[in-house]
């Protein structure tokens, strides 16, 4: 028997874990003569190619892994591939369908079979009913058709270790992207956006085999290794000796330049795990940290309890080392969060100042409680994937329009990492708070002709025309504060047009740069420079190579005085 395990990835970069697991429980369930391969695709590529590929294996059995992002593309895959081979028998399985078994059943009859629940066991029992004739029936987690209607089945959760999906056929398909780490499964926390914790309370897999997985993932030419348990940080004393054993192997058996990807939960973080991510070598971990909401009523709507002010205080501390890559992220569209709560969260959030802030917006998922109980958390939203809220009552479109264009501005210019000294120097002279900075700037950018400024000079003249709009800003500083972010986050070192002051005295200050033993750039090495009017000295970068966690290139400041002997 032939079987190929197909998934379709948002991106080349990003790789697919659900299929080798798959692949390990067939070999490890399955005999010789069931023989699975697996084929990657992405969403952007012709839908023809991927299924040529999937042809080429001349399978009887095909799966599909199914998830927000590319369960649209799969639904239109399969419909092909039933064409082109009328007798195979197509499964399903992903957090995409696990929820709606009977009406994808239902509605899409290409699909044999529909699996819910962890698959390594339950896919390999399926493929052997099909070898051996057996009823389907007796394979669990298993949704069907029969003459009398749908079978549905309760996903499957078991509770030993699945088999590992590292296999010699998944390092060699990895190719440098980034890979994927289950060290458990299962989540403590029941949020009502969230499939997580329906997926069974979090189990744990042995802790020695993951030391030995993060060791030969980080020996894979991978650079980022995302871990994709829930909350990395519900067992600590677990996570101590995962984050430990990164800091004692880091530069050894883990090269400098791998990065380690954790989400975890930031108020149960307790001081010696902040000690521990305090010692860990600059680079070698980000942490994603969701807080969603600083709106209490918001999180006691939604299930999700969390000590605010000691999440604060633990974000701060995993700061403040400066060696820890920190993500935070919001969600618009929660229960009771207006504008106004969302931007007391929103302000709240940036001034922990975190390197990226994401605020995302609502989507209601198939299985998730708050869109299986709209009388609980009533709102609209699409119904195509990603089934995003459109409104809710303290929301209407128009906010959540606003909101959008608010989050693609602050993408632009924090997000990006281009423009920190540039909004720290708005924020502190104009008296704005970081909400109605960047909301501003959002709504004045929609009035102007240039507003799609899609190169980086063209926004940089934009956000440059608008802060020179507000009360408070000094015109000749904020050129200054540009040409330092530009200089320090943009290897070309060449200026946007609006950043430029021709001055015949900076080829002077050059060579007096060079003429001083203590500013001159190492041999091979490029180097930009500029003339700060405001602070009355130079700035220079040398590109050498960006700090790890900021991505930020290091300035120097010179002023006249110190040059002038040196004409």
């Amino acid at each position: 028997m032939k079987v190929v395990l197909c998934s379709l990835n948002s991106q080349y970069i990003h790789s697919s874990l659900a299929p080798w697991c798959l692949l390990a429980g067939v070999k490890a369930y399955c005999p010789p003569s069931v023989q699975a391969v697996v084929v990657e695709g992405t969403v952007n590529e012709p839908q023809e190619a991927v299924l040529e590929r999937v042809l080429k294996e001349q399978p009887q059995v095909v799966g599909f892994s199914t998830y927000i992002w590319n369960v649209t593309a799969v639904f239109a895959l399969l419909k092909q591939l039933r064409e082109k081979l009328p007798e195979v028998h197509i499964v399903l399985g992903g957090p995409e369908v696990s929820y709606r078994a009977e009406n994808v059943l239902s509605e899409l009859p290409e699909t044999d079979a529909i699996l819910s629940g962890e698959g390594e066991y339950t896919f390999a029992a399926f493929l052997m009913a099909l070898l051996n004739h057996t009823p389907w029936s007796k394979v669990p987690g298993l949704s069907f058709r029969t003459e009398n209607g749908v079978h549905i089945a309760e996903p499957y959760l078991p509770k030993e270790d699945p088999v590992s999906p590292y296999c010699d056929e998944y390092f060699a398909a990895l190719q440098g992207r980034i890979a994927y780490l289950e060290t458990s499964r299962g989540c403590p926390y029941s949020c009502a956006f969230c499939l997580s914790g329906r997926c069974g309370t979090a189990r744990f897999f042995d802790l020695e085999t993951a030391k030995a997985n993060l060791l030969r993932l980080a020996a894979s030419g991978a650079k980022t290794i995302k871990l994709v348990d829930r909350t990395f940080n519900a067992n600590r004393e677990r996570a101590y000796a995962l984050v430990s054993f990164i800091t004692e192997h880091y530069g050894k058996e883990i090269s400098k330049g791998v990065c380690f990807h954790f989400e975890i939960a930031g108020d149960i973080l307790d001081d010696r795990l902040l000690s521990c991510f305090a010692k860990v070598p600059k680079g070698a971990v980000q942490l994603e940290i969701g807080l969603q909401s600083f709106c209490e009523k918001t999180l006691s709507a939604v299930h999700r309890k969390t000590d605010l002010k000691k999440l604060e205080h633990n974000i701060r501390a995993l700061i403040a080392p400066r060696n820890i890559h920190i993500h935070i992220d919001l969600i618009a569209g929660l229960p009771f969060e207006d504008i106004a709560t969302f931007a007391d969260s929103f302000n709240r959030a940036y001034a922990l100042q975190p390197d990226m802030l994401q605020f995302g917006f609502l989507k209601l998922l198939y299985g998730a409680p708050m869109r299986e109980e709209p009388e609980e958390f009533p709102c609209t939203f699409s119904k195509e994937p990603p089934y995003e809220v459109t409104s809710t009552p303290w929301l209407s479109q128009e906010d959540l329009h606003m909101l959008h264009e608010t989050e693609d501005a602050f993408d632009r210019i924090y997000n990006s990492g281009r423009f920190r000294r540039t909004t720290d120097y708005v924020l502190q002279a104009s008296g704005k708070t970081p909400f109605a900075l960047f909301s501003g700037f959002a709504a004045w950018r929609q009035q102007q002709p240039n507003r799609e400024a899609k190169s980086l000079d063209a926004f940089t003249g934009l956000l440059f025309d608008y802060l020179t709009t507000l009360s408070g800003v000094d015109r000749r500083v904020l050129r200054d504060k540009m040409v330092c972010d530009r200089l320090s986050t943009n290897s070309s070192g060449i200026l946007p047009e609006v950043l430029r002051v021709p001055d015949k005295s900076l080829k002077t200050y050059r060579a007096a740069l060079i003429n001083n033993p203590d500013t001159r750039a190492p041999a091979h090495t490029r180097r930009s420079v500029a003339i700060l009017y405001s602070e009355n000295g130079l700035v220079y970068a040398d590109y050498v190579a960006p700090d790890p966690v900021t991505g930020e290139y290091p300035l120097n400041f010179v002023s006249f005085d110190t040059t002038f002997k040196y004409f």
